[in-house]
């Protein structure tokens, strides 16, 4: 269902009268970001396909189509997004992965959600309807503005369509696993990466490192006789890893994602530990102050997003004070009024 004027309108009233709105699609992500002040604006039903041609690699949909019809479209023609973003809940939408910017656990070795966005249709603040970029890769110009909405949050525009280059799927897949410590997976993890193997996945907990190796034929059965490990089957671990539903993420604790460089020795913090990306995510679940927690991210020479849990503190890493302004100048150009998915409170 197009409702593209419709949300155009809303959003053009409530900046008239300076009424905050929040965007609202399948509500698998609440926990995303800050608690957030505004009237509802449901876009869920702004959903379909408008054009998608497997012989052109390129899919065009608007925001509020199902992660799920997606996924079941293009394997049904042998393709799928590289980037295999988390749902994390069965309504999840595109436009919803696109907001939060997530990405799957091969995301090192094929690249981000944002490298894969070719355009995007959006409802600025003022309730202009805005195109950025198009449908192929060389439609680019000057700024790439489509990749700023990825992981913008609904803070710069709702999002209308949104189109993305796709892959065939590999022919082979193949999982391997390590019994090893933590720093001894890092040091694999990263000798590993810098070799001519067809990896899709890299991840280490509870003293096992896992593998995922993809591609052609061939070149994986060439690939897993080099490493040598032990071959298991495909129980849905990937999956499980990248919907938060393997075992690490079940609990109480405070969750922490942790982005640092892949090398990073294991970090002194008390708690559980499990190891993505080939070393570069760091999920974290454990007791320790914010402060320290953050403290050492840094020290590492990366930052800290409080992703469940613990209330009261800033969720996001904060920025560099050019960084943070250079946000700010940015977001005041898309949204003048200051009425999209905006903090109920300003964290410190």
């Amino acid at each position: 269902m197009d409702r593209e004027q419709q949300i155009a309108d809303r959003v053009r009233a409530a900046a008239a009268d300076g009424d905050p709105l929040v965007i609202h699609g399948g509500g698998s992500k609440p926990w995303c970001g800050d608690t957030l002040r505004g009237e509802p604006l449901n876009v869920a039903d702004h959903a379909g396909v408008i054009e998608y041609d497997p012989g052109e690699l390129v899919l065009t949909c608007r925001a509020g189509t199902p992660l799920a019809e997606l996924r079941t479209l293009l394997e049904e023609n042998g393709q799928h997004l590289p980037f295999d973003p988390p749902a994390f809940g069965p309504a999840a939408t595109i436009g919803g992965a696109v907001a939060c910017g997530f990405s799957g656990p091969a995301r090192p070795w094929v690249g981000a959600l944002r490298d894969y966005l070719l355009g995007t249709r959006i409802v600025n603040g003022r309730g202009e309807i805005l195109r950025f970029g198009g449908q192929v890769m060389k439609n680019v110009a000057g700024y790439d503005v489509s990749r700023l909405m990825a992981g913008a949050r609904g803070t710069l525009g709702v999002l209308l369509d949104v189109s993305f280059k796709v892959l065939p799927c590999p022919a082979d897949q193949r999982t391997l696993r390590f019994e090893c410590p933590q720093d001894e997976a890092i040091r694999r993890m990263n000798a590993w990466s810098g070799q001519p193997l067809p990896l899709t996945g890299a991840a280490w907990s509870d003293d096992a490192l896992w593998l995922r190796l993809a591609g052609a034929r061939s070149e994986v059965a060439e690939a897993a006789k080099t490493l040598d490990g032990q071959s298991v089957e495909d129980d849905g671990s990937w999956q499980a890893l990248r919907e938060h539903e393997h075992g690490f993420f079940a609990g109480e604790a405070p969750l922490w994602r942790l982005s640092v460089p892949p090398a990073t020795a294991p970090l002194d913090l008390a708690g559980a530990c499990l190891v993505d990306w080939g070393g570069a995510q760091r999920w974290y679940r454990g007791d320790e102050p914010p402060e320290r927690i953050r403290t050492a991210v840094e020290a590492a020479g990366g930052h800290a997003t409080l992703f469940h849990g613990q209330t009261g503190i800033a969720r996001f890493h904060p920025l560099p004070p050019a960084a943070a302004r250079l946000q700010e100048r940015i977001r005041l150009a898309f949204d003048p009024h200051g009425i999209l998915n905006r903090p109920a409170e300003e964290s410190a």
